[in-house]
């Protein structure tokens, strides 16, 4: 099977299994296949216990027979596990291995090795309990005590084929949980499984971990191969699918809408285009947010609904100058037309920011997205290269879907020379660039369209300002050589704008 095809739900597949964890069955197509035994991977710490709980608990809701057989931890740990949950497992039928028996001396064997009773008595238990409880879910947990009990890999591999036969007449789908204790390189559970599910979890030199699953196998049905991200947090596991963009798309006329100022307007040859995006690029202070909040005051002014992804900026800030400026959302917030999420990239996963725009997009009808900053949003990310591939997808995603995206991305330097940690200017439809520059002892702004895949945009460079009527963008700096690079030579007559009295060029 194509792990990476779209994945659709087919009637002709085997009867699927709901696993309970939200995203995870999108992932699987549609759940897990009827009565096969699945490998669930992960180190200590990665959610295998949680993961497994919700199966089970998903089993109990829809009147299914649930069974958690545990060699591990003990009834209580797991009751614990399920309280900091909120989770009442009562309907879940427990069999717990672990008992003193071990610690009583008259138990000690003399003739027979220990480890050979031992894995004797314990597969017969579990055997017995299977059949007094007629279970449809099964949970194992975990392989890693029955690796010991085994002592060598070929009377382990023998054990695991055995249980695998005998659920495989039980008509039961069972998880067989493992810690991944075994030596590097050992395969030959995930050729015995008919799926294997891998839990990862990685540490961060600063901020939060990441945690990120990804489907090693699956026979018989299409699945979304690759890393998918999830978090652990109160209330279980969510799995957040990777976003695939071929997969969604929706039928709308683009449109030039615009921006709120007139000169933005005439530079971007007619406003923003629906279903593109734009990139505002300059040194920290040009005002690159502004001109995000000028649009998005825009677009709400059309009667559309809009999101703010607000990484750098507090947003009391963000609102008081706004308001400042004659740009005041804040009327808009309270009736629910724009909502403003301030993000703490230390703590966010990347796959969790994609399914917050999906949300956005598709629940809450939003049609026009800025992202403030990508600067920010790069920290959450484990490298350049993810970042692009990331941004590249989630760009398509909104095009696709008619959604009118607005980026945000700081150089740096203030004068002179601009440098960007990295480039994404490509992927935007269309990218303005803002820049400082001096004269006659003062400091003005300067604004120009670069690009435009859809809009026959200028190709001129106009003076850009901040005052009391918000955006305001001037008439084409004639007579101006190099201001793009902040040091510009002055061989014409064009006035500077300047700022009413009172009223400070922000």
């Amino acid at each position: 099977m194509d792990k990476n095809s779209p994945i659709k739900k087919d009637v002709t597949q085997s009867a699927r299994v709901c696993t309970g964890v939200p995203g995870l069955d999108d992932i699987l197509g549609g759940g897990l296949t009827k009565n096969r035994v699945y490998l669930l991977e992960g180190s200590p710490g990665t959610g295998k216990t949680t993961l497994a709980l919700q199966f089970l608990m998903e089993g109990v809701s829809i009147g299914e027979k649930s069974l958690y057989i545990t060699l591990s931890e003990s009834v209580e740990e797991i009751n614990e596990i399920a309280g900091s949950h909120g989770w009442d497992i009562g309907g879940i039928t427990m069999f717990e291995l672990i008992n003193d028996a071990g610690l009583d001396p008259d138990s000690e064997q003399s003739i027979f090795h220990p480890s050979e009773v031992e894995l004797g008595e314990t597969t017969k238990s579990i055997m017995g309990e299977v059949d007094r409880v007629m279970p449809s879910r099964v949970v194992f947990d975990s392989l890693s005590e029955l690796r010991l009990l085994a002592q060598n890999p070929l009377r382990y591999r023998r054990q695991i084929l055995a249980i695998k036969n005998y659920f495989s007449t039980r008509k039961c789908t069972v998880i067989l949980l493992d810690d991944k204790t075994s030596e590097a390189g050992d395969q030959q559970l995930h050729s015995i499984a008919h799926g294997v599910i891998v839990l990862e979890q990685l540490a961060q030199e600063f901020g939060k971990e990441r945690r990120r699953l990804n489907i090693v196998k699956m026979r018989g049905i299409k699945f979304r191969g690759g890393y998918h991200d999830f978090i652990l947090d109160t209330g279980g596991l969510i799995v957040f699918p990777r976003l695939i963009a071929a997969e969604h798309g929706a039928d709308f006329t683009p449109s030039s809408q615009s921006t709120g100022a007139a000169g933005l307007d005439e530079l971007l040859g007619g406003g923003l285009v629906s279903g593109t995006s734009t990139l505002f690029l300059g040194p920290s202070g040009i005002g690159k947010t502004t001109l995000a909040i000028r649009t998005i005051l825009a677009a709400l002014q059309r009667g559309e609904s809009a999101a703010l992804y607000l990484f750098d900026e507090g947003l009391g800030t963000l609102l008081v100058r706004s308001a400042a400026l004659g740009m005041d959302v804040r009327p808009y917030m309270e009736n629910g037309k724009l909502v403003i999420h301030h993000i703490d990239p230390a703590e966010l996963a990347p796959g969790q920011f994609a399914h917050m725009l999906r949300d956005a997009v598709e629940k809450q009808s939003v049609s026009f997205i800025a992202i403030d900053s990508l600067n920010a949003y790069l920290q959450s990310m484990p490298g350049e290269k993810h970042l692009i591939l990331q941004m590249h997808e989630l760009l398509s995603y909104l095009n696709n879907q008619g959604v009118t995206t607005v980026l945000v991305l700081g150089q740096h330097g203030m004068i002179g020379e601009m440098r960007s940690h990295i480039d994404v200017s490509y992927l935007a439809d269309a990218t303005v660039l803002l820049r400082f520059f001096e004269t006659n002892g003062r400091l003005h702004r300067a604004i120009t369209a670069i690009k435009s895949r859809t809009n026959a945009h200028e190709q001129s460079i106009r003076e850009l300002q901040f005052n009391k009527d918000g955006v305001v963008v001037g008439k084409e700096l004639e007579g101006f050589e190099g201001i793009l690079t902040g040091v510009p030579h002055y061989r014409g007559e064009t006035q500077m704008m300047v700022a009413p009295d009172g009223v400070n060029d922000q």
